[in-house]
């Protein structure tokens, strides 16, 4: 049986949950103020998709592809990454919330996230290097065996970075955000002078 294929298609306000998906190749679509809560989207491609103010909240993302796929203001709560389909998978996420999502050894060079809340996410041994992760929340996020070399965090807060297990040569911090640098050492910083 053939897959779908679907080009330059606008999606408005679609829940997928009561409105069938058919899986299948998606391409130029954009879709706005879209459900995809706990929808199952194995094997789907998105391929230079656009969601803007999408709920993704534990989609089943087993293989999926997402290539040059940009998300704005959408809610993708404790979604696997790992799973999708790793190749020329490339995203970007803006003014998203990606609490307890995990995105365990995945190549994400380059990768813009700015202005996300990224509590509790996984980064275990990512590769996010050159990646612009700027103004945003990194409370409980994790950082093991992580490439962060020439990546920017600058203006992002919360985050506990150990130098000594993660690579971070180049990478740009803010001087208020170096506190994250030092977690490991027990040393308290003053600002006064």
């Amino acid at each position: 049986m053939d897959s779908k294929y679907v080009a330059d298609e606008q999606f408005k306000q679609v829940n997928f949950n009561e409105t069938p998906f058919e899986k299948g190749e998606y391409e130029c679509c954009t879709f706005i103020s879209c459900s995809f809560n706990g929808v199952d989207l194995k094997d789907f491609k998105f391929l230079e998709c656009e969601f803007i103010e999408c709920d993704f909240s534990n989609a089943k993302i087993d293989n999926a592809a997402f290539q040059d796929a940009i998300f704005k203001n959408c809610k993708l709560l404790g979604l696997q990454f790992e799973r999708c389909n790793a190749f020329g998978f490339s995203v970007s996420f803006d003014q998203c919330v990606l609490n307890h999502s995990t995105f365990y050894q995945m190549k994400l060079p380059k990768t813009p996230i700015t202005y996300c809340q990224l509590e509790g996410v996984d980064f275990t041994e990512t590769d996010l290097k050159q990646a612009k992760i700027t103004d945003c929340n990194l409370l409980n996020a994790t950082f093991e065996r992580t490439n962060l070399e020439l990546a920017d965090l600058r203006n992002s807060i919360n985050y506990s970075i150990n130098p000594e297990v993660n690579r971070i040569k180049g990478a740009k911090f803010s001087l208020s955000g170096v506190a994250g640098l030092l977690d490991r050492y027990g040393i308290s910083i003053d600002n006064a002078s």
